[in-house]
């Protein structure tokens, strides 16, 4: 069976989506808190992999403006939530032909809605009168016997002539007794609908906050599974267990520590080679696990029985870290392979999968290697429906499969989450991965253009541009449009793309960081003889420090408040305006300090987030940013020297 649309009411922040079709891999594009999860969270009630998790809640998850009005109906006329539309394939047909013989359904399309009385109501069309004749015929009733059975055409009538004859045959009660028990309830919708049902496809739904933990205190975890609570991140590591044929009854069993380990390590081999199929970071990673004693000085629940540890070792360095403190790529990777290779060991291949957000946590190239594996490895057996708000997760080559996620208010009324089905927004946030997936996918193939600034990575090209538009609407110096700002990974390869480029007759000018690690290449960078004199930009050369990146341009108040607003930090977590004396000269530097003892509930610091979150929530931010001025006045005086360079109009 193959999804073709979903619409979905009344849940949480979601009054009426807007039905809108689904493709074998659909991309929901949208800003934070538009309501991209809920949507995933409303389509996997309907049969999800955690079947406790399949009841729609009202009183937690119903619109809560309209709630009042709604519980005094609640009893009698639960609302619906979900309508999907699926499309029958051959291998459906085929089973319900089996049952019901051929041509029994009428076309190839269904319905399925559920609402929060949780129960699913299907709509088929069937030819009922087919379905009649089929179940005479495979009676094999002579010809006499048929004679009180003219005419009908619904299960009904047979089973009531079937039941009126004074002295039938025994194929006569053979037959009662089968439609009978195929259909205990009226009508014939119920036997199709039971034979669908184990057709239609399971949900796996997938989100960043189901990473397995790297540490696991097994006494504890026991407990959460005798009263079935266990946390999602947990059951990541139950199923890695049962992928290694074990399970907690006997983890701690007495001289099983060993050979569980080689089972571990075994399963961990095998996803770890699939996901270095796919993963062009960094392949020096390897699994480890470890399995011991409680220590009494440790925390609780840490303190007591036994404790397990996924550890990754970076072979290439030689240094062992908790699962926790790695990079969350590929910690998202694994534990995404682990769920995934639990739920078809139990389901099969029949899954649609549902990817919450993916991209929270890795590198542009990383997303780029996720959109690869979903294309290679999932989208083949698998409808697939991820969240973004990253233009590195959108298929450029592929936008018709996007569809637009947002919170629509029209003249002060609140319309809710609607989902554009025509990669259509009236809201520039909503557009702006679309927008960036296009821009960063034409740079990557027309490259540069006749007059190039060339940057070190994305984020610089969203700053430059937001304070670009900010001069130019106070009628400032601001960025020459006929500048092409091609970002190019790194100051290391903007000496490659020179020596690749030096000879098309380009006018390149170059803006970079200046800090202890750069420093000797900026140098060189500007004694090469493969650009002119003067067409170097550091970033220290327009603020008063010997080292600077172009945060340091935005100046450390606004930068810091940005990334406050940013990640949500409150409280103690809030990063200080004042700048503390112990801090490093740059608040880059800073910043990734301070989210290096971060709790692990706050995600990994990425250079591109603060940029993308300043795009999308610009009206806000140009109040709150305390010194915006001076900020300005720097990105002018760049402006300036970089459009001396340019010939005159």
């Amino acid at each position: 069976m193959i999804l073709k649309s979903v619409k979905i009411e009344n849940f949480k922040c979601i009054e009426d989506s807007t039905e809108f079709s689904i493709d074998p891999v659909t991309c929901l594009v949208g800003k934070n808190e538009a309501g991209k999860t809920a949507l995933l969270q409303a389509l996997y009630k309907l049969k999800p992999v955690i079947q406790e998790e399949s009841n729609f809640d009202d009183l937690m998850e119903y619109p809560r403006r309209k709630y009042s009005e709604y519980r005094e109906r609640r009893e009698t006329n639960p609302d619906n939530v979900l309508t999907t539309i699926w499309e029958l394939e051959d291998e459906d047909i085929n089973f319900i032909e089996e049952e019901l013989g051929k041509k029994a359904l009428k076309n190839k399309t269904l319905e399925i809605t559920k609402g929060y009385d949780n129960t699913s109501y299907w709509e088929l069309e069937l030819d009922e009168k087919r379905i009649v004749s089929h179940y005479i015929k495979s009676a094999e009733l002579e010809a006499s016997e048929l004679e009180d059975l003219k005419n009908s055409e619904t299960i009904e009538e047979l089973i009531n002539k079937l039941s009126s004859i004074e002295s039938p045959s025994a194929n006569q009660n053979n037959l009662l007794n089968k439609l009978k028990e195929d259909f205990p309830e009226e009508g014939s919708s119920n036997k199709a609908i039971e034979t669908l049902g184990r057709q239609l496809p399971t949900f796996l739904y997938f989100g960043e906050y189901q990473n397995m933990p790297g540490k696991i205190a097994i006494n504890e975890l026991r407990n959460k599974m005798d009263i079935n609570k266990p946390k999602k991140s947990e059951r990541i590591f139950l199923a890695l267990l049962d992928l290694a044929q074990t399970d907690l009854n006997d983890i701690d069993s007495t001289g099983k520590s060993e050979e569980l380990i080689a089972e571990l390590e075994a399963v961990s081999t095998r996803l770890t080679k699939e996901i270095f199929n796919y993963w062009s970071q960094n392949k020096n990673l390897k699994v480890q696990f470890r399995f011991d004693h409680a220590r009494p000085e440790d925390l609780p629940p840490f303190n007591e029985g036994y404790i397990f540890q996924t550890l990754i070792e970076n072979t290439r360095h030689e240094v062992t870290v908790n699962f926790d403190e790695h990079s969350r790529g590929f910690v998202w990777f694994f534990s995404f392979l682990v769920w995934f290779s639990q739920v078809k060991k139990i389901y099969g291949e029949n899954l649609i999968i549902l990817l919450d957000d993916p991209a929270l946590n890795l590198h542009a190239r990383a997303q780029a290697d996720l959109l690869r594996y979903i294309d290679k490895r999932l989208k083949p057996n698998h409808q697939v429906i991820y969240t973004t708000h990253s233009p590195f997760l959108v298929d450029a080559e592929n936008l018709l499969s996007v569809r637009t996620v947002e919170d629509v208010v029209i003249k002060e009324s609140i319309k809710g989450t609607k989902v554009g089905d025509k990669v259509l927004s009236t809201d520039k946030d909503t557009l702006f991965p679309l927008q960036g997936a296009l821009g960063y996918d034409i740079t990557q193939t027309l490259f540069v253009g006749k007059h190039t600034l060339l940057v070190e990575g994305p984020s610089d090209i969203l700053y430059l541009k937001w304070f670009s538009n900010k001069l130019k609407k106070q009628e400032r110096t601001f960025l020459d449009h006929r500048w092409t700002i091609t970002p190019c990974g790194g100051v290391d390869k903007i000496v490659s793309f020179l020596a690749l480029f030096s000879g098309a007759k380009l006018n390149i000018a170059i803006f970079t960081d200046f800090h202890e690690g750069t420093k000797k290449r900026v140098r060189e960078l500007k004694q090469s003889k493969l650009l002119k004199q003067g067409r170097v930009f550091s970033a220290e050369m327009f603020v008063d420090q010997n080292e600077a990146d172009i945060e340091d341009l935005i100046g450390r108040p606004n930068f810091i408040t940005l990334v406050n607003k940013c990640y949500n930090l409150t409280g103690n977590r809030k990063l200080p305006v004042q700048k503390p004396k112990d801090a490093p000269i740059r608040v880059l530097k800073e910043v990734e300090d301070k989210f290096g003892i971060m709790p692990l509930e706050i995600p990994e610091f990425d250079h591109y987030e603060p940029a993308l979150y300043l795009i999308e929530n610009t009206t806000e931010l140009t109040s709150e940013l305390p010194d915006l001025g001076n900020a300005l006045d720097r990105f002018e005086k760049l402006f300036e020297d970089l459009n001396k360079l340019l010939p005159d109009k």
